[in-house]
Formats: structure tokens, C-alpha cells, sequence
């Protein structure tokens, strides 16, 4: 069961959780780069083997056909599509806030300087798959891509033995609905491979995003330099900085569907209230006992759970800073001052009425968040992701004539005098 923590005792408690990192098995990290050595080697007949080898079926075709997508979409429950679009919705209008102007400056002497804003090309989208179809992370990783003007966007999800070699129905829907260019019944680190190495049917893309399972995770992280990729996720995360009024009821449920995520999951509640703290460790015995997946609950709320009672407020604020946790609940008097006083977070939710799940399917802002502290320097995944700034110089020649011998001596007094004769040759030829 979860623990309750003084302040004091934090380091001693949270260890795991304050030096988690990036880091992999060597089994794992051996596993995913054979199976990336196979498909570079081999391209789409590995593919197919490492789908029968780890998905029990060899989906044929790859490319899952438009029909199929459309049939899926069709077929779908009539509530859940029709929820499933409102989201859409909901999230394409929050990333298009996001996007960038180019923009350009006119300066003294005729020069003109600026930043060009340019979508990448090409973006590889993961949704992983298992005990559950995941629609929603369809949506999250393929909606920014779109806003951002990505030319070709493409999705891979593991086929299904009960689909005929399909991935889930409901991933095909929700990529028929957002018209996503191809989709390919291709998983795990092989699907990292097809889309950072390009085989005949399917071409390499420029970046690959999307959660996944450890091995996914590894894949990503060895192909990075090749393509880009949005993070190296790690287990999930969420912390609760509550004061003595908050309903120790909402508490427990919130961390508790955190900690269903994976028996990794880190669940921590910050609170100068003992009282409430140990409220929400009852209630969470009381909730645990209705839950379906109740075993992971239980590891993750041993392993990587804490309840931890602060002196004051100001210390609580700290320890979510130390964290720098994914997914940040505040329940206080006063969220919105509250939040101010907070430095290091992927997505902070505010008050008793927006809990972690309206912001994971359906609020709009983006559910694709840095784990594993690194949210103390890396951002939620969004439109900008998906673009690439380009400096823009337009020099005039009476500008470069005055300037160009103080630009040739910059560059000789760091001995590159190829750069300096670039400069000078202009100013000798009349520039």
C-alpha cells in the first residue's frame, strides 16, 4: 500500500522516482537494436516475421487499404465516434493557437533578416496497442503533425491476430477520420525501424513520435540522429499538491488512475496537511478494492507511491519542482496562485473539476508529456514540434562594403581564412 512520508524523509522514499532516467536494460536495449538491425537489413519481409514472431500474425498487406480505414470508421459505435470527433475537434483548435509566423526585419544599409517557420516533411506516428486500443493517442500525435502543414503523415500500429492482421478498429476509425496518408499494420521497435530506415512499403520519415512499450521506447532512442523523435517516455506520472481543503476522495481516485497505467506509474501527493493525507490513504484502501486492473495499482502505489506531509505549502511547491512531474493536479484555495509558485511540469491541471483525464482525451491541449523529470527542460508535444525555424539573411552590397573588413577580421582571428577570403574577394571585385 501507499506510504505516508514526512518531508524530511522524501529522498530516502522517492529515490527511484528522483533518479529515474533514460536509461535501459541491456536485454531491452539488445532486444530493440537486433530487431532495427533485421528490418534495415531485410526491410519489409523482416517486417513480416517480427509481426509473426511477436503478434502472433503476418499482416498482409502492410499498408492497411483506405476501405478498411473507411469500413472501421463505419462500423464504430455511433456515441463513442461521435465523442471521439468532438475531441478532434477540441484538440485541432488548441495546437492551431499554437503555430508560429514567420517573420521578417528590415534593417539599416538594405539588409533584411528574419525566421522562416517550414513543416518537416515527413511524420511517423506510433499507437501502441495490448490489453486496449488507444484512438486517443491517434488523435494527440497525429493532430499537431497536420496543424504544423506536415505533408505526409503516417501511422503504425501492431496488427491483430483477431483482426485478420489489422490494427485495432478503432485506430483505423480514428485514422480514417483524420485523414492520416497511410497506415501500417506494423508494432513495437520493428515499426520504429520501417519508419526511421524506409523499407519498399514504407518510406523513412523525417520524425517519429508516439508512446510505447520499453522496447519502443529503446528503438527510439537508437534511431535518434537519424530522425528526430518527440521524447523517450517513461513510465507515467502524476503529482497531487493539495492544501488541507481538498476532498480527499478526488485525491485518491486521481492517483489511483495514474497508477493503473503500469506498475511503474509514480503517483505523489504534496500536502502540509497530515489529516488530508492520511484521509486519502483510507480512501484509496476504500477505492482500490472496485478496480479491474488492481494488481498494478498495488505495485505501482508500493514502489513508486508516496504521500508526503510538508512543514508548509512553500515546501510542497518544492517537492513537485524536485520531481518535475508529467501530469500536475493542484488543489488549493487559490490553483491559479498557486501555479505560479511552480516551476517544473509537464501539464498542470487546476482545481477540484479538471482531473488528469479531461486533459488525456478530451480538453485539447496535447497528452504526449516529458516524463521522468525531464519536464525541468522539455515541453508537452504540440505543433511547433512538427516545424523546423530557418534563419533567413539578405545582405545589400553597400552594407556588405562596409562591414565586410570587420566580418573578415572576426573570422581570421579565428584562423579561418577561407571564411575571410569569402568576404574579401567581394569587397576586391566591386561588392
Amino acid at each position: 500500500m501507499i506510504s505516508l512520508v514526512d518531508y524530511a524523509d522524501r529522498r530516502e522514499r522517492l529515490g527511484a522516482l528522483f533518479d529515474r532516467s533514460a536509461s535501459f536494460d541491456e536485454e531491452v536495449a539488445g532486444a530493440a537494436r537486433d530487431v532495427l538491425a533485421e528490418v534495415r537489413n531485410r526491410g519489409d519481409e523482416a517486417l513480416r516475421d517480427l509481426s509473426e514472431r511477436f503478434d502472433d500474425v503476418r499482416p498482409e498487406p502492410l499498408r492497411v487499404p483506405k476501405d478498411v480505414r473507411a469500413a472501421a470508421y463505419d462500423e464504430a459505435d455511433d456515441e463513442l465516434r461521435a465523442v471521439i470527433e468532438e475531441a478532434a475537434g477540441n484538440i485541432r483548435r488548441f495546437h492551431r493557437r499554437q503555430v508560429p509566423q514567420s517573420w521578417f526585419a528590415d534593417e539599416p544599409g538594405g539588409v533584411v533578416l528574419g525566421q522562416r517557420v517550414a513543416p518537416l516533411a515527413r511524420a511517423g506516428c506510433y499507437a501502441p496497442a495490448g490489453t486496449a486500443a488507444y484512438p486517443s493517442s491517434v488523435l494527440m500525435n497525429v493532430i499537431p503533425a497536420q496543424v504544423a502543414g506536415v505533408k505526409e503523415v503516417v501511422l503504425c500500429s501492431p496488427p491483430k491476430a483477431e483482426q485478420g492482421g489489422r490494427p485495432h478498429p478503432l485506430v483505423l476509425a480514428t485514422a480514417h477520420l483524420l485523414g492520416v496518408d497511410a497506415v501500417y499494420a506494423v508494432g513495437g521497435a520493428q515499426a520504429v525501424g520501417a519508419m526511421a530506415y524506409g523499407t519498399d512499403r514504407v518510406a523513412a520519415v523525417d520524425k517519429i513520435v508516439g508512446p510505447g512499450n520499453a522496447y519502443v521506447a529503446a528503438a527510439k532512442k537508437h534511431v535518434f540522429g537519424r530522425v528526430d523523435i518527440d521524447s523517450i517516455a517513461g513510465p507515467s506520472e502524476v503529482a497531487v499538491l493539495a492544501d488541507a481543503d481538498a476532498d480527499a476522495t478526488y485525491v485518491a481516485a486521481d492517483l489511483l488512475a495514474q497508477a493503473e497505467h503500469d506498475p511503474r506509474a509514480s503517483v505523489v501527493l504534496a500536502t502540509p496537511s497530515r489529516a488530508l493525507a492520511e484521509a486519502v490513504r483510507s480512501e484509496i484502501e476504500t477505492q482500490i478494492a472496485d478496480l479491474g486492473r488492481r494488481a498494478t495499482v498495488e505495485q505501482a502505489l508500493a514502489d513508486f507511491g508516496a504521500l508526503v506531509v510538508t512543514p508548509s505549502m512553500e515546501e510542497a511547491v518544492a517537492l513537485v519542482d524536485e520531481l518535475a512531474p508529467e501530469h500536475l493536479e493542484i488543489l488549493t484555495a487559490d490553483p491559479w496562485q498557486t501555479m505560479t509558485q511552480v516551476r517544473h511540469a509537464g501539464a498542470i491541471f487546476l482545481g477540484e473539476d479538471a482531473p488528469v483525464p479531461v486533459g488525456d482525451y478530451f480538453a485539447g491541449p496535447n497528452h504526449v508529456l516529458p516524463t521522468g523529470g525531464t519536464a525541468r527542460h522539455a515541453s508537452p508535444l504540440g505543433v511547433e514540434s512538427f516545424l523546423r525555424r530557418q534563419s533567413v539573411v539578405s545582405y545589400s552590397k553597400e552594407r556588405l562594403r562596409e562591414t565586410g573588413p570587420r566580418i573578415a577580421a572576426f573570422a581570421e582571428a579565428e584562423d579561418l581564412n577561407a571564411h575571410a577570403a569569402a568576404v574579401r574577394k567581394r569587397l576586391t571585385n566591386g561588392g
